[in-house]
């Protein structure tokens, strides 16, 4: 009886919104699809409580942002230059051991090392002139290899010096900071971020960042316990919600793939539906219609996701959403039609407000079919909390039985 009573309702509905389509008048369009909604809606409701139309078991159903820590020390807050001296002496060492010992190393080596490969050149020489003896053949091996470790010396002293000042370079890029990118570091320096990496792997492991890390990535440099910690606690509840939503998501598809095909089939159309009216919100500018048909989407979604947990409704459902669905995307599109030209008119400005206040009514009726798809939910917890106020009177633990005992 439900069934040819919204089949009789969605026929006139469908007739009248496409002929307003067709003809291109609007005028009475809101009227009578209130009209014919209102019947509708009266009849459904008397024949769900008549005997029910649904039944089941109801449910309810980067760091990639780069976020800015905040760690206990604020360096955004006005200090005092001695205590903000401090806090970078508890974060980055200086850097005069490795600048001094670099320095050492570097001169000694290009000293000793071009002496030592001034030598050799007179040695060879010498060799060339009068022959390879045995004291001129071991001269040139010793000043061959000393020229050797000299000029080892000489580029390992240098990259220590250009180290330091690389990372005295990234300490005045932090600043006041305790949390910087990679790539901020890398484009302040000119370097390549890859080369910048490097770098600061070899610093944090050498503790001239004190309390440095990386994160998993490498893409961000932490100077401080505090940010790193509060970096770990982001990511182990981001594992944690991703696992969450994993679970939930396995859960979801298992009961899906339990469900008819006829049900799957009904679910995808209905998200099919979803996603056009949602395009059509997208393509359809302003504020208030926007409202209108966001709550549209809103509600057609909730309907569906309402079949899913109760499978049993599905062709009423199937019925229902082959009339009105099918005609609102036509009205939404006629709308975005209507909006696109260039001048505004009498006659499409009427026409826009008149389906303006049909949709309204749709959502109105959308509405209320969603509210009586949980008419059984509402009946089985009214159902529960009267037996449950029952058995607390019969033990005298109702607010009446309390006051009879005294």
């Amino acid at each position: 009886m439900i069934n040819n009573e919204w089949e009789r309702f969605g026929e006139d509905i469908r007739r009248t919104i496409q002929d307003a389509v067709d003809s291109r008048d609007f005028s009475r369009l809101n009227q009578t699809v209130s009209d014919t909604i209102g019947q509708a809606m009266d009849s459904v409701s008397k024949g769900l409580k008549n005997g029910g139309w649904y039944r089941g078991q109801p449910t309810e159903g980067n760091w990639g942002s780069r976020q800015t820590y905040t760690p206990g020390y604020d360096p955004r807050q006005k200090t005092s230059t001695v205590a903000l001296r401090e806090r970078k002496q508890m974060l980055y060492l200086k850097g005069n051991s490795a600048r001094i010992g670099g320095a050492f190393l570097a001169a000694t080596g290009y000293i000793f090392g071009i002496g030592a490969i001034a030598l050799l050149v007179c040695v060879l020489i010498a060799a060339a002139a009068v022959g390879w003896g045995l004291a001129l053949g071991a001269g040139a091996v010793v000043l061959g290899i000393a020229a050797l470790i000299f000029v080892l010396m000489a580029g390992t002293g240098t990259s220590m010096l250009c180290s330091v000042g690389r990372f005295r370079k990234y300490v005045k890029i932090l600043g006041d900071q305790e949390y910087c990118e990679v790539k901020e570091l890398a484009r302040q320096t000119g370097r390549s971020a890859k080369a910048v990496l490097k770098d600061l792997k070899k610093m944090v492991k050498k503790g001239w960042f004190r309390q440095g890390h990386l994160d998993e990535q490498g893409t961000c440099l932490m100077s401080s316990d505090e940010a790193y910690q509060q970096y770990t606690s982001l990511m182990e509840r981001m594992k944690q919600q991703k696992a969450e939503r994993e679970a939930a998501e396995e859960k979801a598809r298992q009961e899906y793939s339990k469900l008819s095909p006829e049900v799957q089939q009904i679910i995808k159309a209905g998200d099919e539906y979803v996603k056009k009216i949602r395009e059509a919100n997208d393509a359809i500018p302003g504020e208030e219609i926007s409202n209108k048909i966001s709550r549209m989407e809103m509600l057609v979604d909730r309907i569906f996701d309402r079949v899913e947990q109760n499978p049993e409704t599905v062709d009423d459902i199937h019925r229902l959403m082959d009339y009105y669905l099918p005609t609102t995307i036509k009205l939404l599109e006629a709308y975005e039609e209507l909006d696109a030209q260039p001048v505004q008119g009498e006659n499409i400005i009427s026409s826009k407000q008149e389906i303006e206040k049909t949709l309204d009514t749709l959502n109105a009726a959308f509405e209320k079919l969603l509210d009586d798809l949980f008419q059984d939910t509402a009946w089985d917890v009214s159902s529960d909390i009267s037996v449950l106020n029952m058995m607390l009177a019969q033990e005298g633990l109702a607010e009446d039985g309390l006051k009879k005992k005294k």
